[in-house]
C-alpha cells in the first residue's frame, strides 16, 4: 500500500540524488510540540528512517524549544512569532531544522554538564546526537538552526 507524502513533502533534483523534503509550521504551545514530533515520526516512517527517528526526534524537540524560548517570547515586531520545522533527505544524511525569526545565535558554551542542571543543556544533546550542526541567517530577520544526521543504523 502506497502511502500519501507528508504535507509539504517535495522532490527536487541534486547532484547526489533526489532530495526529499518536508515542512512544519509549529504552533508555540504543548499541542504544536506534540505534533512536531508525530510529524517527524511520520515523515520518517515514510521515508523508511525509523531507526533514526528517536534521534531525530529528540533534536527537532530541542531545537524548537531553543525557538521558542528564546526567539519566540520576542517577536520581531509587526506580526506573530512563526517557527518552521524542517525535514531534508538525501542518500547519506538527513538534515533536520527549526526556523525562527530571532537574530541572536544559538549560544553553546561549555561548561560543567556533569552538573544537574534543568535548563541549558539542549545544544549539548544536539551536539552529541549530530555528525554537525550550526546556523544560517536568514535576512532580513531570523535564522534557520540545523543538524546533520547520518541516515545509517546506529551501531
Amino acid at each position: 500500500m502506497r502511502r500519501p507524502s507528508p504535507v509539504g513533502a517535495r522532490q527536487q533534483p541534486s547532484a547526489l540524488g533526489p532530495l526529499v523534503s518536508a515542512a512544519l509550521l509549529i504552533s508555540c504551545s504543548a499541542e504544536g510540540f506534540a505534533r512536531a514530533r508525530a510529524f517527524t515520526r511520520e515523515t520518517l516512517s515514510r521515508w523508511s528512517l525509523d531507526h533514526r527517528s528517536d534521534d531525530a526526534t529528540l533534536v527537532i524537540t530541542e531545537l524548537a524549544a531553543n525557538a521558542v524560548a528564546h526567539a519566540v517570547l520576542a517577536p520581531a515586531a509587526g506580526g506573530a512569532a512563526e517557527v518552521w520545522l524542517g525535514l531534508a533527505l538525501d542518500p547519506a544524511h538527513l538534515l533536520v531544522s527549526v526556523s525562527d525569526p530571532g537574530d541572536t545565535p544559538p549560544a553553546y558554551t561549555p561548561a560543567d554538564v556533569s552538573a544537574l542542571r534543568e535548563h541549558g543543556r539542549g545544544l549539548y544533546i544536539v551536539d552529541a546526537l549530530a555528525q554537525e550542526w550550526g546556523w544560517t541567517s536568514r535576512p532580513p530577520a531570523g535564522k534557520t538552526v540545523w543538524a546533520k544526521l547520518s541516515t545509517t543504523s546506529p551501531p
